[in-house]
């Protein structure tokens, strides 16, 4: 019973909207709900469609949003005290290990890990939240990962805050630190997290995102090899990833069409 009513939407009200940067916003609802690090909910709009979201707090319920497309635009209209529906939680989340540890983020990559540095912090794990943007307009979310009693390592590729270049870049040389790495943001970026770690022999998990239909295994549009993304992740081991021909260089379009990245 618990799973069939899963897949119909809850609708829920929104109670405080927070502008993050020019097209970033967050948006806190009047519902909680079960759920770890690095799972999404499948977001409803009336006449907008359906679109997977990451979580970024369970209780309140909290979502940050970027605007990249026509669904999300439409979510960045609504107003307080507006509804939206939802599903899930779905996915595999992030399996923490370590007592010292680096999360990695692209843009607003940085709201699932949010969750992610709530509960390492909640465990007394030492914290780094390394954040990269292409700008400093896009480095989100800073003060919330400070007042975590995170440690913050920031890049631009234009140089305008922190580190000039990739946020890889940035943290490459002290990696031997830590006892495990998250990512979460561009599936290039990821890749690239991916290379390092395995060159230097750290433990790593990265939250990969695809276009997704159903959220939850049926329509295939996630698929990444033999996985499915909505089912087998979206948080996956760098292990289970080593022989993938799709990670890094292909994903599949609105009409399931493979593509390069």
């Amino acid at each position: 019973m618990r799973a069939a009513l899963g897949q119909i939407p809850r609708m829920s009200r929104i109670l405080s909207i927070n502008e993050e940067s020019r097209t970033v916003r967050t948006f806190i609802f009047d519902a909680a709900l079960e759920a770890e690090p690095g799972q999404f909910l499948m977001v409803w709009l009336p006449g907008a469609g359906e679109k997977p979201i990451s979580i970024m707090d369970p209780d309140p319920l909290t979502l940050t949003v970027a605007r990249v497309g026509p669904f999300s635009s439409a979510l960045h209209e609504r107003k307080v005290g507006d509804l939206v529906g939802w599903r899930g939680p779905f996915g595999r989340p992030f399996s923490l290990r370590g007592r010292n540890v680096l999360l990695i983020a692209g843009g607003y990559g940085a709201a699932p890990l949010h969750f992610l540095a709530k509960r390492t912090r909640e465990r007394g794990c030492g914290t780094c939240m390394a954040i990269g943007a292409r700008t400093a307009e896009g480095l989100i979310l800073v003060d919330r990962f400070h007042g975590l009693g995170c440690s913050t390592i920031l890049a631009t590729d234009r140089g305008d805050m922190g580190f000039q270049g990739y946020v890889t870049e940035a943290v490459e040389e002290r990696l031997q630190q830590y006892d495990a790495v998250y990512a979460c943001g561009p599936e290039l970026m990821l890749h690239a997290v991916a290379q390092m770690c395995w060159r230097e022999g750290v433990p790593a998990q990265v939250s990969i995102e695809r276009y997704m239909k159903c959220g939850f295994g049926i329509c295939g549009q996630c698929a990444m090899d033999d996985k499915l993304v909505c089912r087998d992740g979206p948080v996956f081991d760098i292990e289970e990833l080593r022989d993938s021909h799709d990670f890094g260089h292909f994903t599949r379009n609105a009409t399931g069409r493979r593509v390069s990245l």
